[in-house]
């Protein structure tokens, strides 16, 4: 018996610390070359939509392919975005709304500074014929500005001398994180253009910074109906490729995220891959382009580079809220994602939207812990008397049984009454565990007096203190068929998972808190109906 109950003790340990680890607005029209027509990429075609004219009105519009690289700051309500003429691709990304550190004087979230220099991020490729993401590309602003609603507009061109041109224009809204992408090949050469349109995003392999937002980062899509994520143990020996219905590709740690999205079946493949740098670099395609002679196609994309909120998530279409996993029971977290959403938005503080979901989960389990509590409390008064019953018939193990299930019927007492309804509410608990631990509303949330996070760890240790406290008392309360042995070691949890919880986010602390509490007046509540 003494075995059994070090094997829970061990098993109850294991199980919280394996979920701890485990657990647009109309833009502005931008006059194409006078050579080409513009036909947009759906399904893998191309098709051309009008008569070629004259090119001279394009290339007057670009500078050399050998000239100097420019930035070009972006500025919005949301975020300052700056880009680079080299590949038109994106430097960096000011988030002005969230800070590296829960202080006033914090700087603010930069995503994309820590990927490769030498590939910025949604730089242009091109397979079948010759379009490096290095090339210049000649910008049509040096500074863009969007407020509130507004859209604008930022084009880069770039003519190859080899008979094509290409032109990128992304397009900005001043009040949200999504960006469109419109990629656009003009073949001026007297040959067909056949090949595809790649965006590449790079990500380091290993951090160099510390932080526990890079704890859980990597590389996430949406393809084939299902979240998949690979770290850069998974692409050592070799590269990764997904190409059925991919809806979204991009890097993200456990509160940002940046994306390429599928737009009208616009993305045929994503690959992941090391670099020769080192840096894990993901290469977005899209299907198959025939250009022919005096024609054009167009790629478009949409790109999301932000937190990952589910709102802000659901709102960019795409199923791009699966991005935010939280794990196996996510249809249970998601609900009660929303819901504590649902409350902050009266209340104006997450602690107390955490207090009030514990309590409506409390009320809702109510009557299956009352029956799970009643039933223990049950199976310990007929303890004397199958202790008797054991003792005997210890040679005779049909006529125990046979006895034992008797003086079950004679008490109406369910031997599973007690551990089944405990069984169904494991999967909510869970569930909210993963909602609180990986949702970015409760980072840098403040509750009240010293919890000024509630994704940290508490700074003093109180609560998790009394949490251990509540867990003891309640441990006591709670009927047991144990031996005095048993029990003892049984009241050695509160004081393991008070030390687990040290480190956990006082998020789920105070869940777990609010949740003893509350268990300790139901037990009390049980223990004097059963008495009377």
């Amino acid at each position: 018996m003494e075995k059994r109950a070090f094997l829970a003790v061990i098993l109850s340990i294991a199980v919280f610390y394996l979920f701890s680890m485990v657990f647009g607005p109309e833009k502005k029209q931008v006059p194409p070359p006078a050579t080409s027509t513009v036909a947009s990429v759906a399904a893998g075609s191309a098709q051309p939509s009008a008569p070629a004219q004259n090119t001279e009105s394009v290339q007057s519009q670009n500078a050399p392919t050998t000239a100097s690289q420019k930035d070009i700051t972006v500025d919005t309500s949301l975020y300052t975005a700056v880009f680079s003429s080299r590949g038109g691709g994106l430097k960096s990304m000011t988030l002005k709304k969230y800070r590296e550190e829960n202080t006033p004087a914090a700087k603010p979230v930069v995503l994309g500074i820590h990927a490769d220099p030498a590939v910025f991020d949604f730089s242009t490729r091109a397979t079948g014929f010759n379009l490096p993401d290095s090339v210049v590309y000649a910008p049509d602003a040096d500074a863009v500005r969007v407020a509130g609603s507004e859209s604008r507009q930022l084009t880069f061109n770039y003519v190859s001398g080899q008979g094509f041109t290409v032109r990128k224009i992304y397009s900005f809204s001043g009040d949200s994180y999504g960006i469109k992408l419109e990629t656009q090949v003009f073949n001026n050469s007297s040959a067909p253009l056949v090949g595809t349109i790649q965006q590449v995003m790079t990500y380091p392999a290993e951090h160099k910074v510390k932080n526990s937002r890079l704890d859980t980062s990597g590389f996430y899509l949406y393809t084939d109906n299902s979240l998949k994520s690979d770290k850069a143990k998974d692409v050592a020996a070799a590269s990764k490729k997904y190409d059925k219905n991919v809806q979204w590709a991009g890097f993200a740690d456990k509160y940002f995220l940046s994306a390429i999205l599928s737009d009208k079946n616009s993305i045929a493949s994503a690959e992941l891959k090391k670099n020769a740098d080192g840096f894990l670099e993901s290469v977005v395609s899209s299907p198959q382009i025939v250009v022919n002679p005096g024609q054009s196609t167009s790629i478009s994309q949409r790109l999301f580079v932000g937190p990952k909120d589910i709102d802000i998530l659901k709102a960019q279409g795409n199923s791009l809220e699966q991005s935010l996993d939280l794990g196996w029971f996510s249809a249970i977290a998601k609900p009660l994602l929303y819901t504590l959403k649902f409350f902050h938005r009266y209340v104006g503080n997450y602690g107390i939207a955490i207090i009030i979901i514990t309590v409506i989960l409390k009320a809702l389990f109510f009557p299956l812990t009352h029956k799970s509590y009643k039933s223990m409390k049950g199976m310990q008064k007929i303890q004397p008397e199958m202790n008797k019953i054991r003792e005997k018939y210890k040679n005779d193990r049909d006529a125990m049984n046979k006895a034992v299930m008797e003086l079950y019927r004679e008490h109406k007492v369910n031997p599973l009454g007690g551990c089944l309804p405990m069984v169904v509410q494991i999967p909510v608990f869970f569930a909210l565990y993963k909602a609180l631990m990986f949702s970015i509303e409760l980072r840098h949330a403040p509750f009240f007096f010293w919890i000024t996070d509630l994704s940290d760890k508490d700074p003093y240790y109180v609560t998790p203190v009394i949490m251990g406290i509540t867990m003891f008392v309640q441990q006591k309360m709670t009927p047991s068929q144990m031996d005095p042995v048993q029990q003892k070691m049984m009241l050695a949890l509160p004081v393991v998972f008070t030390f687990m919880f040290l480190s956990f986010p006082s998020g789920l602390v105070l869940y777990w808190l609010v949740n003893n509490v509350l268990t300790i007046g139901q037990q009390m509540y049980i223990n004097k109906l059963v008495k009377d």
